[in-house]
Formats: C-alpha cells, sequence, structure tokens
C-alpha cells in the first residue's frame, strides 16, 4: 500500500471517529486486530452505543474512479470482519449482553467538505 493511500486511509477514520462520538457513540478501539491468530481481519473503529457494539468498516474516496467505496467490502471482507468481530467477542466478555452490529461508512472527500455515506447494521453472509 503506498503511503498516500495509507494517509488517505488514516485521514478517513479520523473523520469517521468524529462523524460517529458527534453522534453519541463512545471510542472502544480503533484498527483493532487480533494479532496472533490468521487470516483475521482489522476492525477499524469499534464503538459502543447504549447496549449495542458498533463494528465499523471505513472507505474512504477522493473520487469514484475505483467504484463506490461500499463495493469495495466484498464477501471475503466482510468475512474476516466476521471472524474479527467473534474474536473481539470471545476476548471482551463484559460486552456479552451487547448487540453487535456492522456497519460501513464510506468518506468521499472530493470537494473541501466531505460527505458520509453510513450504511448501518450491514448483513454478512454465511
Amino acid at each position: 500500500m503506498s503511503r498516500y493511500r495509507k494517509n488517505l486511509g488514516d485521514w478517513g477514520e479520523e473523520l469517521a471517529q468524529k462523524y460517529f462520538t458527534e453522534r453519541g457513540y463512545e471510542l472502544l478501539a480503533r484498527k483493532w486486530r487480533a494479532r496472533w491468530q490468521k487470516n483475521i481481519g482489522e476492525i477499524d473503529l469499534i464503538f459502543k452505543q447504549q447496549k449495542e457494539l458498533v463494528f465499523v468498516e471505513v472507505k474512504t474516496r477522493t473520487n469514484r474512479a475505483f467504484g463506490y467505496g461500499e463495493e469495495a467490502v466484498n464477501r471475503s471482507k466482510k468475512q474476516k470482519i466476521k471472524k474479527s468481530i467473534n474474536q473481539f467477542l470471545v476476548l471482551n466478555q463484559k460486552y456479552d449482553d451487547y448487540f453487535p452490529r456492522f456497519d460501513i461508512l464510506v468518506v468521499e472527500i472530493f470537494d473541501l467538505t466531505p460527505r458520509y455515506v453510513h450504511y448501518e447494521n450491514v448483513e454478512i453472509e454465511e
């Protein structure tokens, strides 16, 4: 991954964190990964809101040359995220009574004002 893409992704995650915290979500983790597990994806952001745990995949776009951000969250990516969510829940049993939710937040930076497209409670196929 190029330095530009990494920096853009990090900036998008910062904007996404602000987006969620301004809406009353409490940040629990950023870039969470079960490091000792293979074939497990990283969870960009994890929030708590009331009795929900919200696992967020952030996609940042400066144009649509490579498609829409949500299109980049394909079945394979979702399966890795699902494994990561399950690992998080196993390791953090204090959240056993919370409902896990998977969201995608697309951060579009086409001009000076970021635009957010929020997909809540996205289904992760079996």
